[in-house]
């Protein structure tokens, strides 16, 4: 400067965030004076030593339950709270298991003492449901169940029948998500058994729509949809406006993916899209709640054979985990899961797999670092990923050795898949159905016709007993023995009748743009070209030549999947137009 003095240095912090800074650089010196703070200050200076990667002080301060408490009261910083605790465990802190251990040692120290007992349960509600949501379901159920433990004890009032009630919701929703169906069973029952307590003394204040859709939830994941579809209506029958946001998306998204595997597109679509709509309003897109509801909005789209629409949604679902859970999360491993398979069903007719291989081979990466080797979770994974390189496999016939080789890879993988399946739900689901189903399309790519029959019998007859003999993936099995007998045994006649059949359902469910109805009409073409049904080889050519028209116009005619000036309906709109449905 011309006067000879140096230049000030100006920073664009506040200062506040100087403060926080200065406070964060020397919190050995500091943390003495930090219980004075209030709990907002408290998370600054955390979070910025996250920020500056001090993750192993950072990680014995969290571990701390008392400490862990009061941040988890900030409410309005849950996405920093979930990427600092998300950071601290691929860190290997295992500051989850710490504060588990902890609220289990404070619980217990507590029996006494009835006034302690009511803060360590509504801190056990708080830090149970946090742990759920951040994907770490092992140490939420350990705190749920200790909390659960504490309000049975305490259990004299229909106060604290509701508060039991409440932590029954959160553990039934750790416990389905992880597929611990045992325990999910016990609270399960709890949770009835507290409803009719209630009911039995004239306490209705009470709102049981969270509650009840949790249930659907578990049977949902167990597979019993005639369940999950009438608990997710019983759920939609308890909303009113007052519920948190929360509450009501939850409820409306489980309640449209009930729907769907009920094949009640409108009623699935109106309910997911108002989700889609309120969770962007209420929580913004860059929230956790914002990429469940666009998980289950793909699952929509992908069974409403808007295949590319799904792709869509569900790439943006796992972008808004991964900026939130990094890479290790099962929240990350089961976006990339359901991404793989939405990929694999667009890219069917054009063999470029790649993309698709990739997410499920990093979702089973992801959950075989978390979780034990045998867990169910791997199954569905694993299932993704043996679809994949089966159809890699047939692209590569030219070249037997590594045909032979991806073949035999997915075959190890179908077959460990439908173990696991076996175990946790026992022959008669429609999961250990489906697997049998990807085994019979296995061995007829390994011209193990004998095999493939059989595996295809299996799944056609139990998904027939479960799901009746006009659903969807009955019909998708039926398809699947129709093309074994039309291009591998000869027996077209059989495979004539199959295809008919397999045709009425996806008319009767999709209409006749519906894309799976391409490979029936090809196989019946194939069907009587070895027939020599010449009238029927023009009928069918015929009939494919308006297929593709009508697959044309689908396709210009299909909507972006958010619009994105669309605006949340009052709730008890939406509720009146779907039951008048």
């Amino acid at each position: 400067m011309a006067d000879g003095r140096e230049s000030r240095v100006f920073s664009t912090k506040s200062l506040y965030e100087l403060s926080v800074s200065a406070v964060a650089d020397k919190f050995s010196s500091y943390k003495a004076y930090l219980t004075y703070l209030p709990e907002n200050v408290l998370f600054d200076i955390y979070y910025q030593l996250y920020r500056e990667k001090r993750l192993c002080l950072l990680g014995m301060e969290l571990s701390d339950l008392e400490t862990f408490s009061k941040i988890l009261k900030v409410t309005n910083r849950r996405i920093h709270l979930l990427q600092t605790f998300q950071a601290l465990m691929d860190h290997g802190t295992k500051v989850g298991k710490e504060l588990a251990i902890n609220y289990d040692l404070c619980c217990f120290s507590v029996r006494e003492n009835p006034a302690e007992q009511d803060k360590m349960i509504n801190l056990g509600l708080r830090l149970g449901s946090f742990l759920s949501d951040a994907g770490w379901y092992v140490e939420s159920e350990q705190v749920l169940s200790t909390c659960r433990s504490l309000c049975i004890a305490y259990n004299q009032t229909p106060q604290n029948w509701c508060r039991t009630l409440d932590c029954c919701h959160k553990l039934l929703h750790a416990q389905a998500a992880y597929c611990a169906f045992r325990g999910a069973a016990k609270t399960h029952e709890l949770a009835v058994k507290m409803i009719e307590q209630l009911k039995n003394v004239g306490y209705y204040d009470s709102n049981h729509a969270a509650l009840f859709a949790e249930f659907s939830v578990l049977f949902f994941i167990r597979s019993e949809y005639d369940q999950a579809y009438r608990w997710s209506i019983e759920a939609l029958q308890y909303l009113n406006p007052s519920l948190p946001a929360r509450v009501i998306i939850d409820v409306l998204r489980q309640a449209a993916k009930s729907c769907v595997v009920k094949r009640e597109f409108q009623k699935a679509g109106l309910l997911i899209r108002e989700a889609v709509y309120l969770a962007r309003e209420v929580f913004d897109t860059d929230h956790p709640k914002y990429s469940d509801v666009l998980i289950d909005y793909g699952f929509y789209l992908l069974n409403y054979d808007s295949i590319i629409n799904s792709v869509s949604v569900y790439k943006t679902a796992l972008d808004i985990r991964k900026a939130i859970f990094g890479k290790t999360n099962l929240h990350v491993a089961l976006a990339h899961e359901d991404l793989a398979y939405a990929l694999y069903v667009y890219e069917y007719s054009s063999g470029k797999f790649d993309e698709a291989s990739d997410h499920a081979g990093l979702a089973i990466d992801i959950i075989e670092k978390l979780l034990p080797a045998n867990h169910l979770m791997l199954a569905s994974a694993k299932r993704v990923k043996a679809l994949i390189l089966e159809e890699i496999a047939i692209d590569n016939a030219s070249t037997p050795l590594s045909e032979q080789s991806l073949l035999l890879k997915s075959e190890c993988l179908h077959l460990s898949a439908l173990q696991l399946a076996k175990t946790a739900f026992g022959e008669k689901n429609v999961q250990t159905a489906k697997h049998y189903g990807n085994l019979g399309r296995l061995y007829q790519s390994m011209r193990k016709f004998q095999e493939a029959e059989a595996m295809h019998l299996k799944a056609i007859s139990i998904k027939e007993e479960l799901l009746g003999p006009e659903d969807y993936e009955v019909g998708l099995s039926i398809g699947h023995l129709a093309s074994l007998y039309n291009f591998h045994m000869n027996r077209y006649r059989d495979a004539e009748k199959l295809y008919y059949r397999s045709i009425a359902i996806s008319l009767k469910l999709f209409g006749k743009s519906y894309s799976g109805l391409e490979y029936d009409y090809r196989g019946l073409l194939h069907v009587y070209s070895k027939l020599d049904d010449f009238e029927k080889i023009l009928e069918y050519t015929d009939t494919l030549t308006h297929w593709k028209e009508l697959r044309d116009k689908h396709a210009q005619s299909e909507d972006p999947p958010i619009d994105l000036q669309k605006r949340p309906q009052p709730i008890s709109a939406i509720l009146n137009l779907f039951f008048s449905m």
